[in-house]
């Protein structure tokens, strides 16, 4: 049910810097009731038309705050994404995307915020694929998303 409302309709654009499309973004909601503290929130497995883009290729921009990377989100331990707010994913590729089609497959990597659990400080220190942490989303949510 959920996963209708986690990427916001018709976000998925090209990036530009300096005249030159050097990747893609996306605007997504956090999977949590409750939002969560950024240090909490460790990145997306995202998959676009069958090509995977890694966690460090991946930016986050929230609370008018610059787009950031997880290892500095992972340092934001007292600013909070609350639930309904959407944040922009960036992606990092040269290009950046055809216009047309695409179908955009993500799943929100967040650490549990019910107390310490055995394997936390193994994710702090190495995060791990959010494939690997099926606890809010258990599947790949997919898309249709178009770039005009």
């Amino acid at each position: 049910m959920f996963d209708n409302f986690l990427v916001r309709e018709n976000s998925l654009q090209n990036v530009v810097r300096d005249g030159e499309i050097v990747g893609f973004k996306f605007d997504v909601r956090i999977a949590e009731y409750r939002g969560c503290f950024l240090s909490l929130h460790n990145g997306y497995y995202i998959d676009l038309d069958g090509e995977e883009y890694p966690r460090n290729l991946q930016k986050f921009e929230i609370n008018g705050m610059p787009p950031r990377d997880f290892d500095e989100i992972a340092k934001v331990v007292w600013e909070h994404w609350d639930y309904g707010e959407f944040g922009t994913v960036y992606v990092e590729k040269p290009g950046g995307l055809s216009k047309g089609h695409h179908k955009l497959g993500i799943m929100q990597g967040v650490l549990m915020q019910y107390g310490w659990q055995p394997h936390d400080q193994e994710w702090i220190d190495n995060p791990p694929d959010p494939r690997d942490m099926p606890f809010k989303q258990t599947e790949v949510y997919y898309y249709d998303m178009v770039v005009e």
